[in-house]
């Protein structure tokens, strides 16, 4: 199966920056789409922003301008550089990625989601 992990949450002023990593690992044969989503308190669950294998993005219209998404495809892992941060940007955010793992002729889709970085925005 396909492992994921998330780091680089914590506590931040409002205006400052962090920086989110996310690496997969596993029996992975390709990766297509990498991604973030996030979840406050009584809320839910919404795209952050995606990035594909051919590296186009897509982002919600709430960071567009502030955060951004990268990838590393020879290192399973992507990135979200979050700039600008507002008390509102504060959730747990989550790593998810799609794609095919198996070997030797034997291949199934997968999805998967990491346990989640908390990042807090406050003064």
């Amino acid at each position: 199966q396909v492992q994921v992990a998330e780091s680089g949450g914590g506590l931040v002023q409002p205006g400052g920056s962090l920086r989110l990593s996310c690496l997969a690992s596993g029996n992975i044969f390709s990766i297509n789409a990498m991604g973030w989503y996030r979840q406050a308190p009584g809320k839910q669950r919404e795209l952050v922003a995606v990035v594909s294998s051919g590296g186009g993005t897509n982002y919600a219209d709430s960071v567009k301008g502030r955060f951004t998404v990268s990838r590393d495809n020879a290192k399973n892992t992507v990135y979200l550089q979050m700039n600008s941060l507002k008390p509102e940007d504060t959730a747990v955010y989550y790593c998810n990625t799609r794609g095919t793992y198996g070997s030797g002729g034997y291949y199934s889709a997968f999805t998967s989601w990491g346990q989640g970085t908390q990042v807090t925005v406050s003064s």
